[in-house]
């Protein structure tokens, strides 16, 4: 019986003349229509637009210009990754700094994608004649040599869409780079209030009332020395002492939310230790950090790790209704990996405002990676990546 297990390899190689050849004998006889479009659009719409750039209709003819040439680019990495297995992507909207007509216009004058798809268009117009002619040559008179010389020129045109079409990396990277300075002033000025509120809540009140009560223990004992007095004024001296260590324990709690001095001092084994046992999971937190050797990560990196750790502990101690949990830490080249587990009630999700999205936020700043992995009914993971910088050495 013939099968597709007993026939030969050669039989089961695509053949030459398959479909995918067909797709890109296609794609190459269109482009000349196409480049014959893209090329007039571009070359009236930039010269009318430029030349009328003195006048009020100029740069906003040319702007308009230069947005067709995107929407054309648009379309030809669509047919590019259809018929010649592009990896070109697509690229981010348009950024504008000013709002309105004139920021519009600005930002499509310095978009460097809309100059480069005008150039494409004029490129693919002599690229169009070349790869028509080519191709309806071969299809009529070159049919053993069709295959190979179709592919050939399928490559030069894949490289050059993903040349002049693709975004630009620098471009999107300095737009990621804003996106991220963005989170960060966020989250600071979130933390900055979060601070004012919770001195202004918190330490601030108690010592007003220790200040209060120490006035009224001053006033006593000016005005009377007789034992029931001097009583009196002790009793407010200690309501006062009692005062000061709620305050004191209060500023504690405040700077170790800011930055620990365990994590200061011992690093992070210790530091998520510490945390760990605050954490009021019933069967408690195991934590296991392998940093493999003395080196530590930079301050600002371990920073981030602890209080990503810390807010993710406390969100299982609220929310996740979880007997037990874990927190491991270790390094992989040159990324710092945190995988903190529970076996709660699963269903975490970093939805937009909710504390994960915060969390991946922060993350995201720093060029890390931040993934949640909870089914309904649990168990809950969520795996972190950071970027490993050393602590530099002090002088």
């Amino acid at each position: 019986m013939d099968t597709a297990e007993h026939r030969p390899a050669e039989s089961r190689r695509p053949s030459l003349y398959g479909a995918q050849l067909w797709g890109q004998v296609q794609h190459l006889l269109l482009n000349l229509p196409v480049g014959i479009a893209g090329f007039v659009f571009t070359v009236t719409t930039l010269t009318v637009g430029l030349a009328l750039s003195v006048t009020v209709l100029g740069l906003p003819l040319l702007a308009a210009g230069l947005a067709g040439c995107r929407g054309l680019g648009r379309v030809e990495r669509t047919r590019a990754r259809a018929a010649l297995g592009s990896t070109a992507e697509e690229p981010g909207p348009l950024v504008q700094r000013r709002s309105g007509v004139s920021g519009w216009v600005i930002a499509l004058l310095t978009d460097s994608l809309g100059w480069r798809s005008a150039l494409f268009n004029v490129v693919l117009f002599v690229w169009g004649l070349i790869s028509f002619t080519v191709t309806l040559v071969l299809l009529v008179v070159g049919w053993p040599v069709l295959p190979w010389v179709v592919r050939w020129m399928a490559a030069l045109e894949r490289m050059l869409v993903e040349s002049l079409l693709a975004p630009n990396a620098l471009v999107q990277r300095v737009h990621e780079l804003e996106d991220d300075r963005g989170a960060v002033v966020d989250t600071a000025a979130a933390d900055l209030r979060r601070i004012e509120r919770d001195l202004h809540d918190g330490a601030q009140a108690r010592l007003v009332a220790l200040a209060m009560d120490l006035g009224l223990a001053k006033e006593k004992l000016t005005e009377t020395d007789t034992p029931e007095g001097v009583a009196a004024a002790a009793a407010m001296v200690g309501a006062a002492h009692g005062e000061v260590k709620l305050a004191l324990q209060e500023l504690r709690d405040l700077a170790r939310g800011i930055h620990p001095a365990v994590l200061t001092d011992r690093g992070l084994d210790a530091a998520l230790s510490a945390v760990a046992a605050r954490c009021t999971v019933p069967g408690g937190v195991k934590v296991h950090v392998d940093l493999k050797g003395a080196e530590r990560p930079d301050s600002a990196v371990e920073g981030i790790a602890y209080f990503t750790v810390s807010e993710l502990l406390t969100n299982i101690s609220k929310h996740a209704g979880a007997r037990s949990a874990t927190v491991d830490v270790w390094r992989v080249e040159d990324r710092l990996m945190l995988l903190v587990q529970d076996d709660g009630r699963g269903g975490a999700a970093a939805y937009p405002g909710s504390g994960l999205a915060g969390l991946a936020e922060r993350i995201d700043a720093v060029d890390g990676v931040f993934l949640v992995e909870s089914p309904a009914g649990g168990p809950t993971g969520v795996t972190v990546e950071l970027p490993w910088r050393t602590r530099a050495a002090r002088p």
